[in-house]
């Protein structure tokens, strides 16, 4: 794994949120974007070389709307950005990791994406984020 890719936050209106992290990071989103795949709407900030992904749930029954009925407003999921997500799939099923999905997905801000279990990562959920070329 190369770095953090981003820190994603489940919220329940991005529209409030979007504001109160202008507020807080001093400069609004750089990029908003609907995921219909993963039932989400998404904003991005930037701070420093860092990035957070604000995330609402387009339908109740979507895994963010899960997510924010269960745990509440929070920290959603840790994204390490990976050179060759299908390498990286492979290598953590060999170590015992819940891969969630048998191929990558195409996700927010020009990524492919797939999922590790919260089960097998202490309750973190865990997505890998490759570039899309």
């Amino acid at each position: 794994m190369k770095k953090i890719e981003h820190l994603g936050i489940a919220v329940k209106n991005l529209k409030d949120s979007n504001v109160l992290f202008e507020k807080l990071l001093g400069e609004g989103p750089y990029k908003e974007e609907e995921v219909a795949s993963e039932g989400v709407r998404t904003s991005f900030f930037k701070t420093g070389p860092n990035k957070i992904e604000l995330l609402e749930s387009l339908n109740e029954e979507g895994p963010i709307a899960k997510f924010l009925t269960k745990k509440g407003e929070g920290i959603h999921h840790i994204a390490f950005e990976v050179e060759d997500i299908i390498a990286e799939m492979e290598r953590l099923k060999k170590e015992g990791f819940q891969v969630l999905g048998d191929a990558p997905k195409k996700g927010a801000d020009n990524k492919w994406v797939v999922f590790v279990h919260p089960k097998s990562t202490n309750g973190v959920l865990i997505e890998l984020c490759q570039e899309i070329n």
